[in-house]
Formats: structure tokens, C-alpha cells, sequence
């Protein structure tokens, strides 16, 4: 389709939607829309394109029409443990569609589809089936390969995937019986025909070491290797001068510093400190100018789209962009001059910003300085010399204050804990340790969420086409769940609409009691997932009304598209083009997808190792806190290990328990005995399973609520 004509799609939608006479045909709806003959052709070709993409949906007769109006919902496919689906609606208006298994058709979990809605049980999602595959998230899948007297067939790794997959015979390879193989699907089948594939690469067995994290690699559709054009377009780039000029200011001479973990090899960010006196600071916030060396629409930009985040494996790292960039020019690496795209922000220590600019600068980073370092500069003993101890106090002492803000605002801070798997030089996990949160980690994480604040506030004000980073309110059914189990532990929230505040002092009320565990696990779990959208939704858990990400362009896609606006429209002083606006859309679905395909990689691969420690581990008894109930069981979080396994209902002999789930609670029907988040237990590792990625415990003792653990 030419780039010279283009109808906002948001037009054709109004148009389809505002028809009296229900789906329209192409003449008449380019009459409704004004469309000059001369563009009728490239118009047909536009709606073509949307259609294929499921923005419009065309009916008997040739006709279009916008997709609501004939009860047509777009989105993502969710699967869970029944295999049943929902479908995660495209459209914030609309809401997820839920979808049996039976009626998935040939879908599976990740794939963008349009589903008919077919009717709304009442208090419930709407249900539908799904009549067309618009994207498939999976060409390639992982799984164990088997072979059978007449075909071979890989049982998926990951079972929302769905069916077994038959492997014809000559399309096997090399794979042998027990092997973990990648195929590529090469037909999805139809409903009463499996999907079909070919193996294209035998990972081995589960046992030999790598495997099991190149299988959650592979099985996630990551790829270490960027194609050689993409390489190549990398390199070019990052050989390029770092000088200054007009459109940059230099700011070489300025005792800047990056604080990252250790092990760090991506450095996006830097911090600098200027005591203005009276108690006044200009702090600068040094982002690394991605944009300059990734052109919009090459091939490096490409890339970094299909891939839309960094993903941070337990062994390694999958860059979003090649390490020519990622580790290489874009890097505020210490000693180096690097192009960076700057945020000054003059404030106080009561953290009140009273003015701020961005630039584009020239810097120079001093140190790179691990949060370990900058803590024992803060602690006391520490020290990395007198002027970069002085800037690390002064940064500590303002961010302070912007803590003291968000809190009196209401922001909601959870704070769970983390866990990092120590692994030995073959791989294999040797230790597993809590992650302490440090005063540094807050300090950074201070005057990032800063930075992404006043970003938003400017690309809304400056109508940028910016991708804003949204989280809803909880939905009424679930903040009137929240209600009622509050009630149950007396605590009450107010019956107007939820603000964060109300949660905070929820949160806050609990702190050092019995319950706390289990109140902190049920707020968490009743909120709303974060998101990407081109419109300013605002932010409930940070009680902010704007917010958009900006400080990570080397990791996150959403990054650099906001970046391109602020530097087109705010320092270039030019027009976005409307194509800009126009894909804001569909990147921003894209990129909240590819990241949650991230974060279940990341923690698949903490899981296998985790599993993979606690094989020697079988027999070894635990103290640990109940950190889910279902009805098949209820799952158990130990307290030296931070490792996840299910105490299954058939391993409780002593009673029938029945699943309570608005009481998130397990209940014997006979003697009452509940087992419910946040309860205390000891159990014992009763089985291991690798494969199905699953620790068992039995339980020895339940401790009583209110008890020492």
C-alpha cells in the first residue's frame, strides 16, 4: 500500500460505525468518507490491509464494517490450565472474551484472533468462539519428541500450547526417543485434524546440560542471533564519531555515574548532582540516545520491534538490540564519550520540581558503580572518592524527598522480594538467594520514575505521539472481591470508587502483623496488569496521572518510540508525521505481548533451575508460607530457598476439601482444618519433575495463624 494516501483507520471506523444501513460496501462508504476517484484504488488496498488485520471485517456481499457492531471482538489469545481460553481484548472498551476450549478452533496460546461474541452470562465475561486466526504467535514450538509404530509426535513443553503434535516419518532428523526438539508447524490442522510439524533442531535431552534453558529460548520464540543484515546495519552505526554540535549540548566536564547491578553489560542510564544552594539541586537524568543510532523503519528498528524487550534469562541475556549497540555505543560505559538524551531537573529536598528541560548532550560517565558500592557509600564505610561520595549522600538526600511525595500521594509499594539463582561454571544451580532491596536500588529507581513522569506530562501536553504506560483501576468485580475478604480479617475499604490510596493504608495497616503475607498477596493479585497505550490512562499503583517509559530505550521498544517523538516534535520543533500516531496502536499491543513473553521466560528459566537445586534436595524438610490455594491443592513458598511447589489435595488423607475461593482457601468439609494464604507450614520434598517443570511437597505440620513459624 503507497505511503502518499492514507484514511485514518480511526475515520473509517467512526464512518462503518455511524452507518444506518448497517455493513457498507467500498463505494459507499469512500462517498460517506470523501474520497476523490483518482484514490478509490489505494483506498480498496487500505481496507484490504485493515481487514487482513482485523480493523475492519468484511461480510456477505462484500460489505465492511467496524467489528463491534457485529459482535466481533480482536485480541490475543490467553490459555489457561483447563484449556479454555480468554481472549485478551485489542480495544480497552471491550471486555476479554472468554472462549472453551472446543471453540479455540485451530488457535493456540498467543495468537491474535477475532472471536464472535455469542452471549453475556450475567457477572460474567462474555463468551464466544473464535472465527479467524489473524497472527500466529507460534510457528516454531519446543517439546519432547517421541516415536510411535506409524508417526512420531512432541508432547509441548509448555501444555498451554495445546494438543500433541504429530511429526510425520522423514520429517523426525536426527531426534531420537526422549529428545527435547524445536519443530516448525507446518500445518495448525483443522477441528478434528491435529497441528502437524517438522523438526528443525534437536536440543537433546532434558538431563544434558543447557538444554533446559535453550528449550524455555526456543520455546518462547527468542533467538540469540540477529540475521546478518541486522549485524551489519548494527555495527555500521555504532562506528560512527561522537562529537558535539549545534543541536548538542556538551556535557563532557559533568561528574556523571551509572549505578547498575554488578554483573550489568547495558548501561541506560546516568545520574548527575549540582548543589544550587539554599537547599536547592539541578539533578540530571542521562539516558542513552538510542534514537540517533536506530532509524526508524531500518533494519536494526525492525528488529528491536519484533523483539520489543531485553530479555534477562537465569544464564544470559537476549538483547533487543545486537551488541554492537546494546553493549557497545549506545552504553554509558565509563571513560567514553556517549551521546545521551538529557533531563535537568532543578528541585528541592522536598522533591518539588520547580523546573526542568531536556536536551540532547554529549557525556562522559566517570564510574560504573554496582548498587553494592553505592550502598556502602551510603552506609558509611564505603567510598569511591570525596566527590563521587558527596554527589551519591546528595542524590540519596533528594530522592528522599520524591519518595516522601509518591507516598503521600498514595503509591502503592509492594515490595515482594526476589530471588537469584547462583549458577557454577557448567550451568547448574550451586545456591539460591533473597535479592535485598537497597537504599540505592530506590534511589535510581526514584529519579527513573521521575524522568518517566515528566515525559508523559510533556508528550500529552505537546500531543506526542508517545507510547504512555497505563494501569487501571481493579476492575468493580474484583475490588468488590477485595471488599468482602478484607471484611472477613476487619479491614474495610471505602464503597466509592478505589483510589490507590485506600490500598496503601490497607497495606500499611497490616505491616508486621500475621496477615500481612496474605493481604499483600490478595491486593496484589486484585490489581489490573500494566500496559502500553497511545492514550493516557494514567497509572493506578503509582497514583500517577501520567506515565510513560523512557529511561530504558536500550531494553524496551516503547522506550525509543517515545524518545523519536520528544526529540521530532519537542527539540526539532516538527510535526509528527500521522503515520506515527496511526501504528501507535498496534506497536503498543505488540509490545505489551512481547513483554509478557519476556517475563514468563525469565521465570521459566529461574523455575528449571530452581527445580533442577531442589533434585537433590528429595526427603529434605522445609519451613514455608502458603503462596497459592487451588482446588487440586495449594502451593507452598519455602523460606531458605524461595522455591514454589504444590501440596496436592490427594497427599491430605485426613479429610475432603472443598476449594473456597473468594476465601482463597482450602476447607476440610468434616473437621473444618483450612489451609489459606499466608498460613504457616513445614513440609517435606516428596518429588521432582524437571520435565513438567513441578516440585511436590507433603505436609508435616501446619503452624497455627498468629505463631512463630
Amino acid at each position: 500500500m503507497s505511503r502518499s494516501f492514507h484514511v485514518p483507520e480511526a475515520k473509517v471506523l467512526k464512518a462503518l460505525r455511524a452507518s444506518r444501513h448497517g455493513p457498507m460496501k467500498p463505494k459507499a462508504l469512500a462517498r460517506v468518507l470523501e474520497i476523490r476517484p483518482g484514490d478509490y484504488k489505494p483506498f480498496r488496498a487500505q481496507l484490504r490491509d485493515m481487514e487482513g488485520r482485523g480493523v475492519v471485517y468484511r461480510v456477505k456481499g462484500g460489505r465492511y464494517a467496524a467489528p463491534d457492531r457485529i459482535s466481533l471482538v480482536r485480541g490475543r489469545v490467553s490459555t489457561i490450565r483447563s484449556g479454555d481460553a480468554f481472549i485478551r481484548a485489542d480495544e480497552i472498551t471491550h471486555e476479554d472474551v472468554f472462549v472453551r476450549s472446543g471453540d479455540l478452533a485451530t488457535a493456540m496460546d498467543g495468537d491474535r484472533v477475532v472471536v464472535r461474541v455469542e452471549h453475556h452470562p450475567r457477572g460474567r465475561n462474555p463468551v464466544g468462539r473464535v472465527i479467524k486466526v489473524l497472527e500466529r504467535a507460534h510457528p516454531t514450538l519446543v517439546g519432547t519428541f517421541h516415536s510411535g509404530r506409524k508417526i512420531g509426535y512432541i508432547v509441548p513443553l509448555d501444555r498451554k500450547m495445546g494438543p500433541d503434535v504429530l511429526i510425520p516419518w522423514g520429517d523426525e532428523g536426527d531426534a531420537e526417543e526422549g529428545d527435547v526438539v524445536v519443530i516448525a508447524i507446518t500445518s495448525y490442522g483443522a477441528r478434528r485434524r491435529g497441528p502437524t510439524g517438522e523438526v528443525k533442531r534437536v536440543l537433546g535431552p532434558m538431563g544434558d546440560p543447557g538444554v533446559d534453558v535453550l528449550s524455555v529460548l526456543f520455546g518462547h520464540g527468542l533467538s540469540l542471533e540477529f540475521p546478518p543484515a541486522v549485524e551489519s546495519a548494527a555495527k555500521e552505526a555504532a562506528e560512527q564519531p561522537v562529537a558535539a554540535g549545534d543541536d548538542r549540548e556538551d556535557c563532557r566536564d559533568l561528574m556523571l555515574f551509572t549505578i547498575d547491578p554488578v554483573d550489568a553489560k547495558d548501561h541506560d542510564d546516568a545520574l548527575s548532582i549540582r548543589d544550587l544552594g539554599s537547599g536547592m539541586y539541578e539533578v540530571g537524568i542521562h539516558i542513552a540516545d538510542v534514537s540517533h543510532y536506530v532509524p526508524r523503519g531500518g533494519p536494526v528498528d525492525a528488529e528491536a520491534l519484533d523483539r520489543g524487550t531485553s530479555v534477562y534469562l537465569v544464564d544470559r541475556t537476549v538483547p533487543m538490540l545486537p551488541h554492537a549497540l546494546s553493549s557497545g555505543a549506545c552504553s554509558l560505559r565509563p571513560d567514553e564519550d556517549r551521546y545521551a538524551f538529557s533531563l535537568f531537573a532543578r528541585l528541592g529536598l522536598d522533591g518539588e520540581v520547580h523546573e526542568h528541560r531536556f536536551v540532547r548532550t554529549v557525556v562522559r560517565s566517570r564510574h560504573k558503580l554496582a548498587y553494592e558500592t553505592a550502598q556502602e557509600v551510603l552506609d558509611g564505610p564505603g567510598s569511591v572518592d570525596p566527590e563521587t561520595d558527596a554527589a551519591i549522600r546528595d542524590l540519596d538526600r533528594v530522592a528522599r524527598g520524591l519518595r516522601a511525595r509518591r507516598q503521600e500521594r498514595g503509591s502503592i509499594d509492594f515490595d515482594q522480594p526476589e530471588a537469584r539463582v547462583v549458577l557454577d561454571d557448567d550451568g547448574a544451580p550451586i545456591d539460591i538467594q533473597r535479592v535485598a532491596r537497597l537504599d540505592a536500588h530506590r534511589l535510581v529507581e526514584d529519579f527513573m520514575l521521575l524522568a518517566n513522569e515528566l515525559v508523559a506530562r510533556t508528550g500529552e501536553a505537546k500531543r506526542m505521539p508517545v507510547l504512555y504506560r497505563v494501569h487501571e483501576r481493579p476492575s468493580v468485580e474484583k475490588t468488590e472481591s477485595l471488599r468482602e475478604f478484607l471484611a472477613t480479617l476487619g479491614h474495610t475499604l471505602p464503597r466509592r470508587s478505589l483510589r490507590p490510596r485506600d490500598l496503601q493504608s490497607v497495606l500499611e495497616g497490616v505491616r508486621g502483623e500475621p496477615e500481612e503475607a496474605l493481604v499483600s498477596t490478595v491486593v496484589l493479585r486484585s490489581m489490573q496488569r500494566a500496559r502500553y497505550a497511545p492514550e493516557n490512562l494514567g497509572h493506578f499503583g503509582l497514583a500517577l496521572s501520567h506515565y510513560a517509559h523512557f529511561t530504558s530505550p536500550i531494553r524496551r521498544y516503547p522506550d525509543l518510540v517515545t524518545h523519536r517523538a520528544m526529540v521530532r516534535v519537542l527539540l526539532e520543533k516538527k510535526a509528527a508525521p500521522q503515520e506515527w500516531s496511526e501504528e501507535l496502536t498496534e506497536v503498543a499491543e505488540r509490545c505489551s505481548w512481547r513483554e509478557q513473553a519476556a517475563t514468563q521466560a525469565e521465570r521459566d528459566s529461574v523455575a528449571l533451575k530452581k527445580i533442577e537445586f531442589m533434585e537433590r534436595h528429595l526427603g529434605d524438610e522445609f519451613d514455608g508460607t502458603v503462596a497459592g490455594v487451588a482446588s487440586f491443592g495449594f502451593f507452598v513458598l519455602l523460606d531458605r530457598y524461595f522455591v514454589e511447589g504444590l501440596v496436592h489435595v490427594n497427599a491430605l488423607e485426613d479429610d475432603y476439601y472443598e476449594f473456597r475461593e473468594r476465601e482463597f482457601a482450602l476447607v476440610g468439609s468434616r473437621r473444618g482444618r483450612r489451609f489459606r494464604l499466608g498460613d504457616r507450614v513445614r513440609v517435606q520434598v516428596a518429588r521432582v519433575d524437571k520435565e513438567e517443570r513441578h516440585v511436590d511437597f507433603v505436609l508435616l505440620q501446619a503452624v497455627p495463624r498468629g505463631a512463630s513459624g
